[in-house]
């Protein structure tokens, strides 16, 4: 199947989604990993604090390549989540800690999609790109690994619920 071509400025757009999906992202690791109180989601926070900086620094690379790509860097008057991370907001309960688990894993597998977007897209185009989401795709299945083991400690041991 013949690929057809892509522009630079449809690149710059997936670009700019996954930008706007990291920013959304470290909105909401950090507001969970304050909000999560108890012994069992000690981990989780310091998990997502973590994760908040390397979040931060993958929307750092996106913008630093739209950038060269001749694209706008959104501020935040023209940031408006695509992505829309309704599982990722904190629970009433700040003790359900595995509500919060299952919304990262689904901010991750979103990121995943994109950035396999990306790449696809950039296939005989844009190498550097490419190159930048096969990067971004890696650190992002690290995190969904990491939950999806939170996730499962969880759901395997009922002393945990």
């Amino acid at each position: 199947m013949a690929q057809t071509k892509v522009s630079a400025e449809q690149i710059a757009h997936e670009l700019h989604v996954a930008y706007q999906m990291e920013i959304e992202t470290v909105i909401n690791y950090l507001a969970n990993a304050i909000h999560l109180d108890g012994i069992l989601a000690k981990e989780v926070r310091e998990s997502l604090r973590s994760d908040v900086t390397e979040e931060l620094g993958h929307a750092e690379k996106l913008a630093e390549r739209m950038k060269v790509l001749g694209a706008d860097i959104p501020g935040s008057l023209t940031l408006a989540p695509e992505f829309n991370q309704r599982t990722m907001q904190p629970p009433p309960d700040s003790t359900d800690v595995l509500t919060v688990i299952k919304g990262v894993i689904d901010a991750e597998n979103g990121a995943i999609a994109q950035y396999q977007k990306i790449i696809e897209m950039c296939e005989g185009i844009d190498y550097v790109t490419q190159d930048l989401a096969i990067e971004l795709l890696s650190d992002e299945e690290k995190h969904r690994r990491e939950f999806i083991g939170f996730q499962r400690d969880f759901e395997h041991r009922p002393q945990l619920k």
